[in-house]
């Protein structure tokens, strides 16, 4: 075990932080063959990070469709000293602004992010990286959420002190990240990654469990019953190659008990139920502990 203890650099909606404690018990790494681990939704990486503190890994691959998410990764772990002196001079600003200057400032660089996004020049994409941290450490509930035209469009948070350059962290984190390879791919594209010694991790976008409480919009690109039924697929096509793997997602029997969708389309593998507490909701007594499932084929 690394004595140094990394944890995850952003908040995520939908993000694996809280439930790490079920998740573990699902860990197949009492199987000795296991050498490999990918995780192709990787948003936050808690369960990255969690396996990166307790596991000797010989390779890790992760991927997301996100471009901001995985510049940013890729900025942490390769450039974390020009990131992290972007980060205090932001911090910096922010603590010492007004409430009324720090919501201007909030907004200026919401502004800059969305016109940096737009430019795809690789020589900002420091500022980039420190943009999305700084966004997500001060935006309502560290949501990550676009408009159809691509743009960030989440609005400022309610913190008083939010920790907006944790150095240390971001430095563990670029050193455990040297082992990883980081992918801006859809999930497909782990296949040839993939095999017999993989634990593969799957957290799709949530199908939503009624109409207001749909949140599929990490990209401008929705993830629907559609893309739920072709990752159900390409779930089997890992399975055949012997892969070990977990798959998390909603479920939809906390509202309707006769909604059988993942029963029926997991309905060859395990199906666990564990509770949780969605924490997108604003109204803190919305916030209960509810079912979610963990799909495995072992």
């Amino acid at each position: 075990m690394n004595t140094k203890v990394v944890k995850p650099f952003l908040k995520w909606a939908g993000g694996k932080k809280q439930l790490i404690s079920e998740i573990q018990k699902y860990y197949p790494f009492d199987n000795r063959n296991i050498k490999k681990y990918a995780e192709p939704f990787i948003g936050g990486g808690a369960v990255l990070f969690d396996i990166l503190n307790k596991y000797e890994i010989d390779d890790v691959y992760i991927s997301d469709v996100n471009k901001e998410l995985i510049i940013t990764y890729n900025t942490v772990k390769n450039y974390s000293r020009e990131l992290i002196s972007i980060l205090k001079e932001y911090q910096e600003e922010y603590y010492k602004a007004t409430e009324t200057k720090r919501k201007e400032i909030y907004l200026e660089k919401r502004q800059e992010f969305n016109i940096l996004k737009q430019q795809n020049d690789t020589k900002n994409n420091v500022v980039q990286a420190a943009l999305m941290i700084f966004l997500n450490k001060t935006c309502f509930n560290g949501l990550y959420r676009e408009n159809k035209k691509g743009y960030f469009n989440v609005p400022m948070g309610n913190y008083k002190n939010p920790l907006i350059c944790d150095e240390e962290n971001l430095r563990i984190v670029s050193e455990k990240l040297k082992k990883v390879s980081i992918h801006l791919v859809s999930y497909e594209k782990s296949y040839d990654f993939i095999d017999e010694k993989t634990f593969v991790y799957l957290d799709p976008p949530y199908r939503p469990l009624n109409k207001t409480s749909s949140f599929t919009s990490y990209t401008k690109d929705n993830f629907t019953d559609k893309e739920q039924l072709e990752l159900a697929e390409y779930v089997s096509k890992l399975n055949k190659k012997g892969a070990k793997i977990l798959l998390s997602n909603s479920d939809p029997k906390n509202y309707d008990e006769n909604d059988n969708f993942f029963d029926e389309l997991y309905s060859e593998y395990r199906i666990n139920r564990i509770l949780a507490t969605r924490m997108i909701n604003s109204k803190g007594n919305n916030r209960k502990a509810i079912s979610e499932i963990l799909v495995s084929n072992y």
